[in-house]
């Protein structure tokens, strides 16, 4: 097996999000569930949504491109597939994931839809409520994939909301099969229980199979996976299944499960919570970062914390502080 080049390339939902601030009020007239995800089927839903929002702020987003983002704000090698349309939203999304050194090579799609996005509302609470149109996100074919670009990187890390629609779902099949026959590691995140909802089974398949090396789950995933209401429970079932079980718990901080053992790290201080959007996506990149770097997983783990509270302490989903260095510090 040759070295990798990359330290983690990553398949998800090329999004560009736009992040406004909220109230319950409005969340609850317009039948949102807040702090989940929901997804709008046709453009104009989306663009009522948005006439409706306050004043925006755009970024470009994804869950699984948001961690790559950190991962390579942290000086990690990584890469990025995820299908785009020529259009405006587009070329900003590749604009903007190129300028922080990753290599983005998936071709932009022609024709309807447009790239997809993210409408999320965020209360005074920091909650976020995402209202996503996944536009051409959701049409990544497996051709589309650049198989170098997975066959040399460390880890393959994998989003759960891109296993809704049937075509990135069979790419990223594909992708576990290049990984695995290349002898790299696996990881996956389960993303929202919307996800579990709809795809449980297979995802639980995935395991069983021996296929996933690395699951991220927070508390809510890590329950409505193994269809318990029972927390301990649900950890021991899973961590049965995965070599490497990472969940997180908000403020509670967030425990790894390996070899049998649990490794638990507080989540770090921050003076307020403003936007959650991300959370979960930066943890994973310092706790992959870790990993890739060799760390072991206490180290992993208070890596993702420390990410986790500095995309928490403003809005939007990318660092706005050299993560490098704050990640050291915290680790010196």
């Amino acid at each position: 097996m040759t070295e990798p080049t990359y330290d983690v390339v990553a398949i998800g939902n090329a999004i560009v999000d736009v992040l406004s601030q909220s109230d319950d009020a409005f969340l609850a007239s317009a039948a949102m569930t807040k702090g989940s995800m929901q997804l709008m089927f046709s453009p104009e839903e989306a663009d009522a949504l948005y006439a409706k929002m306050g004043p925006g702020i755009e970024a470009s987003g994804g869950s699984a491109a948001n961690t790559v983002a950190g991962i390579a704000a942290m000086g990690g090698k990584c890469g990025f597939i995820g299908q785009v349309a020529n259009d405006e939203l587009g070329d900003i999304f590749a604009h903007d994931i190129r300028a922080v050194g990753i290599d983005f090579t998936t071709a932009a799609r022609e024709g309807d839809p447009t790239t997809a996005r993210c409408l999320i509302f965020v209360t005074p609470d920091g909650q976020r409520t995402m209202n996503t149109f996944l536009g051409a996100s959701q049409f990544l074919p497996e051709a589309a994939l650049d198989r170098d670009l997975i066959a040399n990187a460390a880890i393959l890390y994998l989003e759960g909301y891109l296993w809704d629609p049937e075509e990135p779902r069979q790419a990223m099949r594909a992708a576990i099969d290049i990984a695995r026959a290349a002898g790299r590691k696996v990881a996956f995140t389960l993303s929202d229980t919307f996800c579990i909802s709809r795809h449980g089974g297979d995802f639980r398949q995935l395991m069983a199979d021996g296929l996933i090396d690395i699951m991220f789950a927070n508390e809510a995933e890590i329950t409505a996976l193994m269809e318990t209401s029972d927390f301990d429970a649900a950890v021991a079932a899973a961590a049965a299944e995965v070599p490497m079980l990472v969940v997180t718990r908000s403020e509670h901080g967030a425990i790894a499960v390996t070899g049998g053992e649990t490794v638990h790290v507080p989540a770090e201080p921050i003076e307020r919570v403003v936007d959650t959007t991300g959370a979960g996506d930066l943890f994973a990149a310092g706790f992959l970062r870790g990993q890739a770097q060799g760390k072991d997983v206490a180290a992993s783990l208070k890596m993702g914390a420390v990410c986790a509270a500095e995309i928490i302490s403003h809005y939007g989903a990318r660092a706005q502080v050299d993560l490098k260095a704050l990640v050291e510090s915290k680790l010196a």
